[in-house]
């Protein structure tokens, strides 16, 4: 008995076979290319067929008792009616369409004044021909190539694409308005429900997006539990009983699969600012090395941010002197951690619970001062999950059948460790660095 929980990332395709106690019994993974060309960035889904199946034969198959597929949120392609790829797949970054987003505003500014951002999914598809054509997100292209025909997609990957979660529904007078065919859009179902079956009779479960897998994956699926996933930029995921609503819209959130929310965040900033900075350094060395340090760095490699705020003109600054390498990278470890308690401060100023614990996910976690710095600057105790992979969330989703996530979770998710704050939260330059935010008037 077990479960395959497959991933689709921007760099691989990434499989886990676990059991019911939640030991993985296999893994696998096979690497993607991408092609960027200034704003736009394809993938060639034939690629995705064809690392799913090496994965697949690696892991196994046989007595699999259910697969689940999560992928970048917001990427998509079109298909003609038998599920066969018309255009490359268009990635979640992909900014092609940017115009496109006053037009959709127009069309419904209730509904996306705020929350529409350029690079979804929608104002893509409102760019392309859909004409005798489907929409399909990544991880519904690779369930129809498992069942054999097109597949429904799940609340949480057709979000983007301008699906209403609240209502359930796609928006038919704003579609309307646009003039997009609703029948080029896929009947929508929740995570977990079956979306048929391999020709061996293995059920395949609609999944959902990579963020919300990373967060079943560290067991936060109950109010007060949070997950961070801290690599290039820094997203935060967590639980509500009622729908949390951001004035500023630097908050969203997806359908809990067992009832009720997934408010949460994606940021700009994180660690990928440390490869531009650092170019060539050794950065296990200066890990080992770090500190806290009377600077701090607001951690953008590019203009812009999404989330605790919306400021399209914010820019890296530094407060403090960074003399050296390892100034400059734990001035770096320190801005992550403030916005990220900059992050929670806001959530629960949106009526989030109180943060009670936060599992650490993402690339980061490999550096051990940085982990206990950001127990110590929240104030909280983090937990470090043993299996902390997108890909062993769906193997989760899947053993849950659509029934129960939080209480599977309970049962096959195990935390490794566990750092409790020190009570060192270097108060007085976070007060510093909030108050530059607000005299820059990133924060509005």
């Amino acid at each position: 008995m077990g479960w395959i929980g497959l991933d689709l990332g921007t760099q691989s395709v990434r499989a886990v076979l676990a059991d019911a106690k939640g030991q993985v019994l296999s893994r696998a993974a096979r690497p993607l290319t991408s092609h960027r060309d200034g704003v736009r960035h394809e993938q060639d889904p034939q690629e995705w067929l064809t690392a799913v199946d090496a994965v697949l034969a690696e892991v196994g198959t046989r007595g699999v008792d259910g697969i689940a597929i999560c992928s970048t949120s917001g990427t998509f392609l079109l298909t003609d009616r038998s599920g066969r790829a018309v255009t490359p797949a268009l990635m979640y970054d992909d900014a092609r369409a940017a115009a496109r987003r006053e037009q959709i505003v127009d069309a419904d500014p209730d509904r996306w004044a705020i929350s529409m951002q350029p690079t979804w999914a929608l104002p893509k598809i409102l760019d392309l021909d859909l004409t005798d054509r489907r929409v399909a997100h990544s991880a519904d292209f690779v369930a129809a190539r498992l069942v054999g025909g097109p597949v429904a997609t799940d609340t949480s990957h057709a979000l983007k694409s301008g699906y209403d979660l609240v209502a359930e529904s796609w928006p038919t007078a704003a579609f309307g308005k646009l003039g997009l065919p609703l029948e080029a859009f896929p009947e929508v179902v929740r995570p977990g429900a079956e979306l048929g079956r391999t020709p061996d009779g293995i059920p395949v479960f609609a999944g959902m997006t990579d963020g919300c897998a990373a967060q079943i994956a560290a067991g936060a699926l109950a109010p007060g539990a949070w997950n961070s996933v801290l690599g290039t930029t820094l997203v935060l995921k967590g639980v509500s009983v009622d729908l949390i609503s951001d004035p500023t819209g630097a908050v969203y959130s997806h359908r809990h699969p067992d009832g009720g929310w997934l408010p949460g965040g994606a940021s700009s900033s994180g660690a990928g600012v440390l490869t531009e900075l650092l170019p060539g350094a050794d950065l296990d060395a200066l890990d080992h090395a770090a500190h806290p340090v009377d600077a701090v760095t607001y951690p953008l490699t590019k203009t812009g941010e999404r989330f605790p705020f919306v400021a399209p003109q914010a820019e890296r600054f530094t407060l403090g002197n960074t003399p050296d390498e390892l100034h400059t990278y734990s001035a770096v470890l320190q801005g992550v951690a403030f916005v990220e308690r900059l992050a929670f401060e806001h959530l629960e100023r949106l009526g989030a619970d109180p943060v009670r614990s936060v599992s650490l996910t993402g690339g980061a976690t490999r550096s051990g001062y940085w982990n206990q710095l950001r127990a110590d600057v929240l104030g909280v105790p983090v937990e470090l999950p043993a299996v902390p992979d997108p890909a062993y969330g769906m193997a989760v989703l899947a053993a849950s059948g659509g029934h129960d996530l939080a209480g599977t979770a309970r049962r096959m998710v195990r935390v490794d460790r566990v750092l409790e704050p020190r009570g060192e939260r270097l108060d007085d330059l976070y007060g510093d660095f909030v108050a530059e935010l607000d005299r820059r008037g990133y924060r509005g």
